[in-house]
């Protein structure tokens, strides 16, 4: 079983916090996933503060209220796996150039009123939506679902592209648009190893050149 621990060690590559939220599954490109960190409310709300979600306080708060009501953390966590399989229907079907289904859609839509319901704006240089205010053991969703809206609405759909080596979903910033691996430091070199042993057996088994 994944632990809080477990959850800080993962790689943010998503570079938007719903596709994070999504690569909380992880597995191979096609097929079922084959590893979860997020196995009950604790690591839902570790893996908040980790993205940036939730502040530290934020987070501590959501401790002590999912302990008093052990159902009502159950019923969230819930929740939030069920956000997550729809998010993913939704971003794996634009990674692979398709488009998403109208139930998915309406569940973000409905999902998204609930999150401003609960927040307010704040002024600085622009105006943002903050949920400083929320004190409910669904907080740890609500960016979530923000950001998921913003990128629908705000980014450049072609970005969004799943990794070649791992199930992982990520919103490509590169200028030419041709980032193909959630990471280098991992798929990326794992796919250079793979070329570089292909590439010795190779010329390992070619037949020797004649003198």
């Amino acid at each position: 079983m994944e632990t809080v621990e477990d959850v800080t060690r993962m790689h943010l590559v998503g570079g938007n916090l719903a596709l994070d939220f999504v690569n909380t599954r992880t597995g191979p490109p096609v097929g079922p996933s084959d590893d979860d960190v997020l196995t009950g409310y604790p690591e839902l709300v570790a893996w908040g503060a980790y993205a940036g979600a939730l502040t530290g306080s934020e987070a501590t708060a959501l401790r002590r209220l999912s302990r008093a009501d052990p159902d009502g953390a159950r019923a969230a966590f819930s929740r939030a796996l069920g956000t997550r399989d729809y998010l993913d229907d939704i971003f794996r079907s634009l990674a692979a150039g398709g488009a998403p289904g109208a139930a998915a859609l309406d569940r973000l839509r409905d999902d998204e009123a609930d999150a401003l319901g609960h927040a307010q704006l704040q002024g600085g240089s622009t105006y943002a939506w903050v949920w400083r205010d929320d004190h409910t053991l669904a907080r740890p969703l609500r960016q979530v679902v923000h950001a998921a809206v913003q990128l629908l609405t705000t980014g450049a759909l072609d970005r969004i592209k799943g990794c070649g080596g791992c199930r992982f979903l990520f919103n490509d910033e590169s200028k030419n648009r041709s980032r193909r691996w959630c990471s280098m430091d991992d798929c990326g070199t794992a796919e250079k190893m793979r070329r570089y042993v292909a590439a010795r057996r190779t010329r390992g088994g070619a037949a020797p050149r004649k003198a």
